[in-house]
């Protein structure tokens, strides 16, 4: 699949600031986020919103993945002979570095934690709160002590909360999986921080899964649209299912060099060659201006423009599982 392409490139830094896979600076200047934060308007939540009630995840059969969304961009991810894997957890009631104030979860996470299988392996994306939630991230060690897989100058972060097994990974470089297989860190167009300071000093990005059973899952974590998912799909070809975030997408002026829109999430996935694909990112934290079921409306209606049957990219409901067939 790679034949005639140049090898690819890792992250490349200015400084201490990794940049985009295009060479472009990660994120909104501060006068763009002052702007924002002036501006009024955007649909309101709903305070609460209860998931329906879905079967435990069911084992899966030789040949396949069960992949069981558990909200915003946390899957909990079973090949059929293992490892099993989390994406980017949260259990916590806010994405916040506060516990009084900041996004406050709108619906309870798709599984209890108490639910949960033993984890193997942690896959996360970046270091915002949403996707990395120290107390849920506490809690996993304290029960299963998972590895973990991060993108560059994260371990630093993690170890102060007493995590030490942690393979820090540059785009386009793979850890191997217990049990065999590999997990490799892609590309993505996004951004990361913790703080005021520390904007793009560590690196963001996605995950290809290939268990050692074979077969293909893309986890693309946070990213606005950009050519590295037409370079993810040339190099990766037999996509068997891709994770896609729909969400937090609006004002478009603001959120368009961070989060793809799902006119852009269907164009994605029309570049990765993906054979389906579960949206994730929406409907859990109110973080921009849309309204909680908008991205779900948007989705089917930017796939009814591409010709596309709503079987092939769905959004799952929360603690609903889906039963992958994995191709070798």
């Amino acid at each position: 699949m790679t034949e005639g392409l140049p090898p690819p490139k890792g992250a490349r830094r200015e400084g201490k600031v990794f940049l985009n896979p295009d060479g472009s600076r990660p994120g909104q200047s501060f006068g763009a986020l002052w702007r924002l934060m002036r501006e009024r308007g955007g649909t309101p939540w709903p305070e609460r919103v209860e998931n329906p009630v879905f079967p435990a995840p069911p084992a899966p059969p030789p040949g396949h993945a069960t992949v069981t969304f558990l909200g915003h961009a946390s899957f909990l991810i079973q090949p059929h002979g293992g490892p099993v894997m989390l994406t980017d957890p949260i259990w916590s009631e806010r994405c916040s570095p506060f516990s009084f104030m900041g996004p406050k979860r709108v619906r309870p996470p798709g599984l209890a934690f108490e639910a949960l299988p033993p984890i193997d392996i942690v896959l996360l994306s970046h270091n915002h709160y949403d996707h990395c939630d120290i107390p849920t991230l506490r809690r996993l060690h304290a029960r299963f002590a998972p590895r973990i897989l991060t993108g560059l100058g994260n371990a630093k972060l993690l170890a102060r909360h007493g995590m030490r097994d942690v393979a820090e990974l540059d785009w386009w470089q793979e850890a191997p999986l217990p049990g065999g297989g590999a997990a490799r860190f892609l590309p993505a167009r996004h951004f990361a921080a913790r703080g005021l300071h520390d904007r793009a000093h560590t690196l963001w990005g996605g995950f290809m899964i290939e268990p050692a059973s074979g077969g293909r899952i893309y986890f693309a974590g946070d990213s606005a649209w950009g050519a590295h998912f037409e370079e993810i799909g040339q190099r990766h070809g037999g996509i068997d299912l891709a994770l896609l975030p729909i969400g937090a997408y609006a004002p478009r002026w603001f959120m368009q060099v961070v989060h793809v829109n799902p006119e852009e999430a269907v164009r994605a996935f029309a570049v990765l060659r993906a054979r389906e694909a579960l949206a994730m990112h929406f409907g859990t934290f109110k973080l921009t201006q849309e309204g909680i079921d908008e991205p779900v409306e948007g989705l089917r209606a930017a796939l009814a423009e591409a010709g596309l049957p709503e079987a092939r990219f769905r959004a799952p409901g929360c603690g609903e599982s889906v039963v992958v067939r994995l191709e070798k």
